[in-house]
């Protein structure tokens, strides 16, 4: 593994997260700002915004068959980007809810489901909750009492969900039934004491990458759960994760200012590193919607 570089664009993200490798190019959301952006193809220039919403977006997912669309997590729910057209809004799961709440990361898994969280802004706990968008556009609460959801990441054959509660510092461990996208009770696979468990992804062995909020980290966490890897960063809040790049072992990582009293000259960078083991791109959102 080399050692981490930041990208040469001088953009510096407030919450830098949502970063996947999709349709053969890196994208990422500054989520409070509400735009989804994307770097030249090497990295030099300032990162090109493709949409940018009023509301803030935590993460998207293309969608499969229509180029240019993406199924997103924003605002209090779903939404749909296509270029050139107002977003189409599936569902707003969390705009009646008693404490101003918003969605966070979120993701497809490989059989087409979309599935993100969401969260109050004030942190307040128990508020969040996981949504699953199925291919024909329900919207579907599958779990509730969460505080700060992030992830989701799944193994490679969808049956296996990680889902982070930064906020209780706890990573647990679900099983998919791949017909229908129900879950078991789950269980908890790592728990994180020096810092908060943050975006996800799995690569290509079953293994855990995930960002440590608040300890300057990116951690590679094996199946049985043992630490086999740890890339430490030069800011305090890495964020986001994904592996990417023509041949998958490129390591992307996101990273905040938001909340710093004195931000560093690299935090809100991304930052890039060769790694071993590679990852698949993200999934799409397969969309039988008309």
């Amino acid at each position: 593994m080399t050692d981490p570089t930041p990208l040469g664009a001088p953009d510096r993200l407030e919450l830098g997260e949502g970063i996947r490798w999709a349709d053969g190019r890196l994208v990422l959301v500054d989520i409070l700002t509400g735009r989804l952006l994307t770097p030249d193809q090497d990295g030099t220039a300032p990162l090109r915004t493709l949409a940018r919403l009023d509301v803030p977006l935590g993460a998207v997912a293309p969608v499969a068959g229509r180029p240019g669309a993406w199924i997103a997590a924003a605002g209090t729910g779903i939404c749909l980007l296509h270029p050139g057209t107002a977003p189409e809004w599936p569902a707003t799961p969390e705009r009646s809810a008693p404490a101003p709440m918003r969605m966070n990361d979120g993701c497809a898994d490989p059989h087409g489901r979309f599935w993100a969280g969401s969260m109050a802004y004030d942190g307040t706990p128990d508020a969040g909750s996981l949504y699953r968008t199925d291919p024909d556009g329900t919207v579907t609460r599958v779990l509730d009492g969460l505080t700060i959801p992030n992830g989701p990441a799944f193994d490679r054959d969808g049956t296996t969900m990680y889902l982070a509660d930064s906020a209780r510092g706890v990573v647990r461990r679900y099983r998919v039934d791949p017909l229908d996208g129900d879950l078991d009770a789950g269980e908890e696979f790592a728990r994180v004491d020096d810092g908060s468990p943050d975006g996800m992804t799995v690569d290509a062995e079953g293994a855990l990458w995930t960002a440590v909020w608040g300890a300057g980290e990116v951690r590679r966490y094996l199946p049985d759960g043992a630490v086999e890897t740890v890339l430490r960063l030069p800011v305090a809040q890495p964020a986001g994760v994904c592996l990417g790049g023509d041949d998958g072992r490129t390591l992307h990582v996101t990273t905040a200012r938001v909340g710093l009293p004195s931000p560093g000259p690299l935090d809100g960078a991304v930052f890039r590193a060769r790694v071993d083991v590679p990852g698949p791109p993200a999934a799409a959102y397969g969309s039988t919607a008309t």
